[in-house]
């Protein structure tokens, strides 16, 4: 029993370090010369390459499933939309706020409301914390720029995308191998002949020898560690140490991508930002917690 507990903090670890890399491979992404378009079509093509045979040869369900058809294009096409416009326009450290911070604040709120769930005031006084640590950083923004940037708002508009799926993939019981697998391949055959015959791209054969680093980035980071491998670490985790326990673990993220993006990007660590990474930090673990205030 303990060896399994021992695992299944090791699988967390590494289910957040790829989450930390996700916002930073994202940014980097965002201010390379690839296109929010581009790297949408790159990590939904990879993933759907990879996990299509899977599902075709040895785990195949009804994919066509009109529920999961909708969690798909929410917790696919639209987060991606809204995420990837988001890592271009907003730094990087302000999108390890408002990602791990909206997303739990998000899911708390709507699955009271859509699912009825009944929270311990732990879940609230996490809200507010949460709250407060956005607070923090938009505080700072209006100071020092007099508003928040356009990349505020669409990473705001993800978080909300991505809870409203979470919630509906509660509410409607679809594994998680299902929802890896229809985020990956329903938003694929959606999104690309779309991509291909209208959307702005910047990749082409003409340019790709001087992007080809940045594309094999986004293909390995975006495409196979971010959505299949940090789902597998993931469901490992939470079902060596529970959800409320990996909760706890993924509440290191806004610290650890934040600071990261200080360091990688030269991102200014302001008292604001540092207050908001701590805040929301404090916030998502809290809200992981058991037992009584």
């Amino acid at each position: 029993m303990g060896i399994k507990i021992e695992k299944g903090y090791i699988h967390a670890l590494i289910a957040v370090c790829i989450w930390t890399g996700f916002i930073l491979v994202s940014r980097a992404g965002g201010i390379s010369m690839l296109l929010p378009t581009d790297i949408m079509a790159i990590r939904y093509l990879t993933c759907a390459s990879v996990l299509l045979p899977i599902w075709f040869f040895k785990y195949r369900f009804n994919i066509l499933n009109p529920k999961l058809i909708m969690c798909s294009l929410i917790g696919g096409l639209a987060y991606a939309l809204c995420a990837f416009k988001g890592f271009e326009l907003a730094p990087a450290s302000h999108a390890a706020i408002l990602l791990p911070g909206l997303m739990p604040l998000f899911i708390i709120v709507l699955s009271y409301f859509i699912n009825g769930e009944k929270h311990h005031s732990f879940k609230w006084w996490g809200v507010l914390i949460i709250t407060l640590g956005i607070g923090s950083l938009f505080g700072g923004e209006f100071k020092e720029n007099g508003l928040a940037s356009g990349g505020h708002g669409w990473l705001i508009a993800a978080s909300v995308f991505w809870s409203i799926f979470s919630v509906l993939v509660s509410r409607w019981k679809i594994s998680p191998w299902e929802a890896t697998v229809g985020l990956a391949v329903i938003t694929c055959l959606f999104y690309l002949p779309v991509y291909i015959l209208w959307l702005p791209k910047y990749i082409s054969i003409a340019v790709l020898p001087d992007i080809w680093k940045d594309v094999v980035l986004q293909i390995f980071y975006q495409g196979i560690l971010a959505t299949i491998i940090q789902m597998i670490f993931y469901v490992k985790a939470v079902q060596s140490i529970g959800p409320s326990s990996m909760g706890t673990m993924m509440a290191m993220v806004p610290i650890l991508a934040g600071l990261s993006a200080c360091v990688i990007f030269s991102e200014p660590l302001s008292i604001s930002l540092m207050t908001g990474l701590v805040l929301v930090s404090s916030g998502a673990w809290i809200s992981n917690l058991r037992g009584k205030i």
